[in-house]
Parts: structure tokens; C-alpha cells; sequence
């Protein structure tokens, strides 16, 4: 297991130690090397002079994508140390790291390795008489990358897998929560011989790092997956020298579930919607609105389900739920399910933290359902980040989408219907920016990821998220006859 930071191609202890926690146990799992203000310089320093000076940005294309590949293909080899590893750290079980987690994170490098060439190709558009126009694709520059706690790995590989494509250089950052799969990660970066400086992470507290790492002026740009909390504050450090930015933050995502549908299909569906990874999804389905001729069917069925999971340890692969993340993030699931009671609403199950004597030493937290909640309540509008759904009705598909667009958020939606033209004509009215239609979850490396509204601002994945780690730089040549321009004859002279 590594444990030391990775700065300009070496790994690096650091003076000060910090615990990693297994959430299954509630025990430090490892010691990992804090960075400080001191590390952070370096390895900032250290993707500035690759980026102006070093090899990286400067592969031939052919070249860049190799390395993409060398990353994929290592990633697959410790694919089952991997998932272990990210499954003790996170909590989420073992079915889901080794089946979703590490080959999504593999596939991404392969697929923009396969793909990013043609992304790149300059457009040239001609000027009748005056000039020749190119457009061309460059890298940023010096991008800083800060991960979130519940899919290290995979989106670490999300932002690295593009912003190498790209041809800049990173500064990497895990939620020091959850380093350990991105510090293995740099591991196969250095075994894949990528040259010194082209990634740097760096595990590091971000209250006592952060407004150094996204102020320097040295960084061109940040990406940043997390909390809205979180990300307003990178944002005004970033202000400070003016860059670029893509932020994925919370979501308050929204089901609509229709009277036509197989109550059980959609049942088993919503329930993988809002439970997967403990519901610590910002894609998580947490408010779920149910038709009001099946609404009393579904219900029902859905919390008997909900109340027939399965938690445990998170390395059993008989656990459906593991742990939540921490014991300060239960502390915060079990706040918002007080305040939902304190304003009326009716939790249907769950709530509680389990008994059991696999249970106690973790941050288990049972499924829960709220109903009884109206517009007006938090519940309603603020993101719990667990595993907590609230289930309302509607009656037309008017009230539906006034629901789900009822809302600051506006990362992802599903619509559960026969009816595909009534869930097409409702995908566009609906203030999302992924929309599943009878399906949930379905991410792919072609496709562009990202929310409207308080969920953030840019793209990751596909061509979108690729040309995001660009800049476009527009060059114009001079066309007219005889190398006369225009502008020599403005003045006269």
C-alpha cells in the first residue's frame, strides 16, 4: 500500500502522519503522509516546470496516448487490490468497486486515449479575400484536480484521464478521507513512465492547503467535484488570480415514476437510485414522486424492500450497504432526518442506527423513507448525501415536472414510463442536465456529465468534458492581394 505523496515522479514522505479510517470498522486502516504548504509548493512547482519546460505537453499524440494506455492497462492488472482497497477505505462494498469502480476508471483512460486525437483537430474556416482562419485546441496548463471521498478512484480518473489527454499537467488531490486508491494510482502512473511532473498528488487537508492551492497564480485551472459549500469557497480562492473552473457540485436529483410502469421494475430500480454507495451519490434519486394510481403499491413495496437489504462489512460480498463514510457524516444524515420530523414529516423506516454485533463499530445507518414532505420543507431541498429517500405523489405530468424542478439543484433526473413520448417530452422540460428515461446510473466515458443551476458549472467526460481541458486559440492569417491588409491603409501614410 503507498502511503507517501508523488511529486515530479518521486514519491515523498512528509513530517506529519495522518490516520485513514475503515468506516466498516471504525479503525485506522493506515498512516499516510500529510502534505503541507511546503509539499504543495513543490509539487505546484513541479507541474509548472513540466508544463513550460518538460516533455509532456510536447509528445507527439501518438506518444500521449500510449502512456493513456500503459495507466488503463494498470489499472486492470491490480484491478482486485484495487476494489479492496477502495472498498476498506470507502465503505461501499466489494460488489460495487469490483464491477463498476475500477473497470469504469480503467475504461476512461482507454477510451480518451482512443478518441482524443480526433478532438484535436483544427478547424479551418476561410475569410473570402482577407484572411485564413485556424482554430486551434492547446492544453491549459497547470490544472489542479480535487477529488471527493465517495468515488476516489474512479473520479480521479474522470479529470486525470482528460486533462493529461489534453496535454496539461496536474496537481492532484484526494479527499484526505480517502487517499489511499489515488496514491496507488500514482503508482501506476510512475510504473507507466510518465515524465517527472506531468502528475503530482498529493494527500493534504483541504481547510489548511486549499487556499494556496487555488490561489497560486502558477495554476491555470481547477476542477473540482464536491460540496457547494466547499466549492464557493475554491471559487473565491481562485478569484484571487482569475482561472478556469469546472464545478460538479450537490444534486437533490428527482424520480418520476408514471401509473404504467411494472411497479416492480421500477421498485428494485429506485431502490439501487438512492441506496447504491449508501446513497453518498450526488446523483442520488432522493426525491421520488409516484403517480397517485400506484402510489399506495409502490410504497409499500418499496419500503419492504427497502427494510430487507442487507448491511454489513463492506468486504462481505453478501453486504448490500456498508458503512457510511464517517461518523461526523452520519452525525450529519441523522440531523436532517430530526429536522424533517420536526417539520411534519413521517419517516416510514429506517432512521435508526442498527444493532448488531457486525454493526457497532462502524457508521452503519439503516435505509431510511420519509413521506409527509412538502416544497417548503429542508428535506425537500437540501442534499442529505445517505442513504434517505422521500417519496411523494402527483397526478399529472404537469405537477410532476413542477416538482422536480421545484428545486435549486439541477444535476440528474429519472422518468419511469411506457410512454415514450410523454417521457421525451418531459426529458426537455425538466431543469437537468442528465436525464435517464427508465434506466439509472448509466455513465459512459462518450457522454458528458454535469449539472445546471447550484450543481456546478462545465462538463466532465466525452467530447465536452475533453475540450473543457483546452483552450481555443484562434489564428488569422492574412489573405488579401499582394499582402496589402486593410489595416495598412488606415492611416495613409
Amino acid at each position: 500500500m503507498i502511503t507517501q505523496l508523488f511529486i515530479n515522479g518521486e514519491f515523498k514522505e512528509a513530517k506529519e502522519k495522518q490516520s485513514v479510517i475503515n468506516p466498516s470498522t471504525g479503525k485506522a486502516m493506515a498512516q499516510v503522509a500529510l502534505a503541507s504548504l511546503k509539499e504543495v509548493d513543490l509539487a505546484i512547482a513541479s507541474a509548472r516546470a513540466a508544463f513550460d519546460g518538460g516533455e509532456w505537453p510536447r509528445l507527439s499524440l501518438a506518444e500521449r496516448k500510449d502512456f493513456l494506455l500503459k495507466i488503463a492497462g494498470g489499472i486492470l492488472d491490480k484491478a482486485g487490490e484495487l476494489a479492496a482497497l477502495e472498498s476498506a477505505n470507502t465503505g461501499k462494498p466489494i460488489k460495487e468497486t469490483t464491477f463498476m469502480d475500477i473497470p469504469a476508471a480503467a475504461k476512461t483512460f482507454e477510451y480518451i486515449a482512443n478518441n482524443f486525437e480526433s478532438f484535436l483537430n483544427a478547424e479551418i474556416i476561410n475569410l473570402p479575400e482577407e484572411a485564413q482562419v485556424t482554430l486551434r485546441r492547446e492544453p491549459v496548463g497547470v490544472v489542479v484536480l480535487i477529488i471527493p471521498w465517495n468515488y476516489p478512484l474512479l473520479i480521479a480518473s474522470w479529470k486525470l484521464a482528460f486533462a493529461l489527454a489534453a496535454g496539461n499537467t496536474v496537481v492532484l488531490k484526494p479527499s484526505s478521507l480517502t487517499p489511499l486508491s489515488a496514491l496507488e494510482l500514482a503508482g501506476i502512473v510512475q510504473e507507466a513512465g510518465l515524465p517527472a511532473g506531468a502528475v503530482n498528488i498529493i494527500n493534504a487537508s483541504g481547510p489548511k492547503v486549499g487556499a494556496a492551492l487555488c490561489s497560486d497564480k502558477r495554476v491555470d485551472m481547477i476542477s473540482f467535484t464536491g460540496s457547494n459549500e466547499i466549492g464557493r469557497q475554491i471559487l473565491e480562492y481562485s478569484s484571487q488570480n482569475v482561472k478556469k473552473s469546472i464545478m460538479e457540485l450537490g444534486g437533490k436529483s428527482v424520480s418520476l415514476i408514471f401509473s404504467d410502469v411494472d411497479v416492480d421494475t421500477a421498485v428494485n430500480s429506485s431502490l439501487c437510485s438512492i441506496f447504491l454507495n449508501q446513497g453518498q451519490m450526488c446523483t442520488a434519486m432522493s426525491r421520488i414522486f409516484v403517480q397517485d394510481k400506484i402510489y399506495d403499491k409502490f410504497s409499500a413495496l418499496f419500503m419492504e424492500k427497502a427494510k430487507a437489504l442487507r448491511l454489513g462489512p463492506s468486504e462481505s460480498p453478501e453486504t448490500q450497504m456498508g458503512p457510511l463514510i464517517s461518523d461526523n457524516q452520519r452525525k450529519k444524515v441523522i440531523a436532517c432526518i430530526e429536522k424533517a420530523r420536526a417539520e411534519g414529516a413521517k419517516v416510514l423506516c429506517g432512521g435508526k442506527i442498527p444493532q448488531g454485533a457486525e454493526l457497532k463499530n462502524g457508521y452503519f445507518f439503516e435505509p431510511t423513507v420519509i413521506a409527509n414532505v412538502n416544497t417548503h420543507m429542508h428535506i425537500f431541498k437540501e442534499e442529505v448525501f445517505g442513504p434517505v429517500a422521500i417519496i411523494g405523489k402527483f397526478s399529472t405530468a404537469e405537477e410532476a415536472v413542477e416538482l422536480a424542478n421545484f428545486s435549486d439543484f439541477g444535476l440528474a433526473a429519472c422518468i419511469w414510463t411506457k410512454d415514450t413520448l410523454l417521457a421525451e417530452r418531459l426529458a426537455k422540460q425538466l431543469n437537468s442536465g442528465t436525464v435517464w428515461i427508465n434506466t439509472y446510473g448509466m455513465f459512459y466515458p462518450q457522454l458528458p456529465y454535469g449539472g445546471f443551476k447550484q450543481s456546478g458549472f462545465g462538463k466532465e467526460l466525452g467530447q465536452a468534458g475533453f475540450l473543457e481541458y483546452t483552450r481555443l486559440k484562434n489564428i488569422i492569417t492574412d489573405q488579401s492581394a499582394g499582402g496589402k491588409p486593410l489595416v495598412n491603409y488606415w492611416y495613409g501614410f
